[in-house]
């Protein structure tokens, strides 16, 4: 009987510590999903702050730029697509595009000297620059969390538990290549 009672408390102990693995485990990817939500809802926050700034410089450079319609357009046109995805991928494309667009109306607004001394431009320039800034930090933590979430799908053992719980990688907010690594070109 000692030995089968020995045997028994070795397998109880075995399996309470598996069943404290898996429930820390779990409980370890629901936090960082948990916080993978919150700095995207973060980020959104800045980003819907550059939305709400967009349509104000669009208008200032309207009034100096009549004929850069075209311009104007794709601005738009971007924010609008970036305001409205759904899904952190679309959302992620929207915002390069935007950001593209966005380098487009103030180099288009370095040719008018005028424009660029109009204090209300400077004064939208200078907000926009400052959402900029917030919004690359909220990226930067995003990422980070991202990164951390991503390494624990990846990793031994606790793989097993993202793949019993169908928990996946998450994707980072980055730039896209070939549009944000080169110089804008104006072309009148």
């Amino acid at each position: 009987m000692e030995g089968t009672t020995i045997i028994l408390i070795v397998i109880a102990v075995i399996i309470a510590i598996n069943a404290i693995w898996l429930v820390n485990g779990y409980n370890g990817f629901i936090k960082m999903k948990n916080m993978a939500e919150e700095a995207f809802a973060t980020m959104d926050v800045y980003l819907k702050k550059r939305y709400d700034l967009i349509p104000n410089l669009v208008e200032t450079v309207k009034g100096y730029a009549k004929h850069e319609s075209g311009t104007f357009e794709k601005v738009v046109q971007a924010r609008n697509l970036a305001q409205s995805a759904n899904t952190i991928e679309d959302k992620i494309a929207g915002e390069n595009m935007l950001t593209g667009t966005l380098k487009s109306l103030f180099a288009l607004a370095e040719a008018y000297p005028d424009l660029k001394a109009n204090t209300s431009f400077m004064d939208l320039q200078k907000q926009l620059q400052k959402v900029e800034e917030d919004i690359a930090n909220a990226r930067k933590y995003y990422n980070a969390i991202v990164r951390d979430f991503n390494t624990m799908v990846e990793s031994f053992p606790s793989n097993l538990i993202a793949a019993v719980f169908k928990f996946v990688r998450k994707p980072m907010f980055e730039v896209e290549e070939e549009e944000e690594r080169q110089n804008v070109k104006v072309q009148f």
